[in-house]
């Protein structure tokens, strides 16, 4: 690679670093073409980006696209991957249902909405995340409950109230 192809590819890392709220630094080494195959196809239909990156490259991305990536610096070593991906426990959930057939990928670090996880040991803590959407949904839900609960209430009170006033209505003087 160029120095100018470098520098290009720097810039527009950088950027996807700078765009991106969730990625996954991982390590893929080590497996076979028809394995990796199959977890590139795995990323694809859940739209997730894997790239393989160089360790340079990618601390000269993290350096220039101005956010604190100073913690991750220590782990770019060996072979990384990095995978983006919108929802930010989809790729904790694909590392370790593809981990069921396969040794790896290794979770090396992940930058889910600007935090910072360190080790493969942090896996579980990323799939019980929850996304923007089921953060969203599970406030609806409490906000309705207590609404549908007065609804109820009302409504039930409604048929009693009834209920007695046609029990009155009827009843002989």
């Amino acid at each position: 690679m160029k120095k100018d192809e470098k520098t290009q590819f720097i810039d527009a890392l950088a950027e996807k670093l700078n765009s991106t709220n969730n990625f996954y630094l991982a390590d893929i080494s080590d497996l076979n073409s028809e394995t990796t195959s199959r977890l590139r196809r795995t990323c694809f239909k859940r739209n997730i980006q894997l790239k393989m990156v160089k360790n340079t490259l990618l601390k000269k991305a993290m350096e220039k696209s101005g956010k604190d990536f100073e913690s991750l610096f220590d782990i770019l070593k060996g072979s990384t991957s990095i995978l983006f991906s919108e929802v930010a426990n989809d790729p904790a959930k694909l590392i370790r249902e593809f981990r069921r057939t396969a040794p790896k990928p290794i979770l090396k670090a992940a930058y889910v909405q600007e935090s910072i996880y360190l080790g493969d040991d942090q896996l579980d803590a990323l799939i019980n995340i929850k996304s923007k959407e089921e953060m969203i949904g599970v406030v609806i839900g409490m906000l309705q409950s207590p609404l549908q609960n007065v609804i109820s209430g009302l409504q039930s009170g409604g048929n009693k109230l009834s209920g007695i006033v046609k029990t009155l209505s009827e009843k002989p003087e």
